[in-house]
């Protein structure tokens, strides 16, 4: 697997007669990272990852300069899962025009995360679209942990006419069914035994659709408040905090 950081480099490692899959990530690469790539090469005949902690959807109180990095081991995890090219740019390489952009989220950016965090679909659909310039992918594969990104990246595609498919990759759990994230990782033991809670009580409201009655449980089991749980695209989205983590997740409704 080769490691590239120039647009120019990677586009000529790119035999674009084949179906090029693309997953981009922010690094710091769990099973759940892995499983996308598996998709894309189920998909495609030539795997790109990229890995790059984007700016620009961080709040300036966010999480953005401890956000773990480990690109050796990242790098190591996708060459084992079938990734071709690991992208690393430099900010420089993909913000070489500045931070600003045309290219803005839609109507799927609104409420839910966009409440708490109002740039960050904006930073979201700036980044991938910056991305899918440089690697010219024609399938895209993003988690459906973050079904609200999914749906906003989704629409970015349909208005501005890019010649992306894009596909959904189920959530991965662990055996306890807390979904895989990187900032699992700032949970101390005791933390992660609570946020094991959080699929049960959300899986009990897509059956009920009692989403008050979630509310109060997802407190009472020691969650430390409620960002939302809400019903939208035939899913139940929550996002909570525990300590000084936010965790998000969402259960289909039956």
């Amino acid at each position: 697997m080769k490691i590239i950081r120039t647009k120019a480099e990677l586009q000529s490692a790119i035999n674009h007669n084949d179906k090029i899959g693309f997953v981009p990530t922010m690094g710091a690469l769990h099973a759940g990272h892995l499983s996308l790539v598996k998709l894309a090469r189920e998909n495609s005949d030539f795997v790109v990852a990229s890995v790059f902690v984007n700016p620009t959807q961080f709040a300036p109180n966010e999480d953005f300069d401890s956000y773990p990095r480990d690109e050796k081991g990242d790098a190591a995890m996708l060459e084992s899962a079938g990734a071709d090219i690991l992208f690393s740019p430099t900010a420089e390489v993909l913000y070489h025009d500045g931070f600003d952009s045309d290219i803005k989220a839609g109507s799927a950016a609104q409420g839910l995360e966009a409440t708490f965090r109002p740039t960050h679909f904006d930073g979201v659909v700036n980044v991938v679209a910056r991305l899918f310039d440089a690697v010219k992918p024609d399938i895209a594969v993003f988690g459906e942990k973050d079904y609200q990104q999914l749906q906003v990246l989704t629409e970015m595609v349909k208005t501005y006419n890019m010649p992306v498919e894009i596909i959904g990759a189920p959530i991965l759990r662990d055996e306890h069914g807390l979904a895989l994230s990187s900032r699992n990782a700032y949970l101390s033991a005791d933390e992660l035994k609570i946020a094991r809670k959080l699929n049960v009580i959300v899986r009990k409201c897509a059956q009920d659709k009692n989403i008050n009655s979630a509310k109060e449980t997802i407190l009472d089991a020691g969650f430390k408040k409620m960002d939302y749980i809400e019903e939208r695209w035939g899913r139940i989205l929550v996002a909570a905090w525990l300590g000084k983590t936010r965790l998000i997740d969402n259960i289909s409704v039956n």
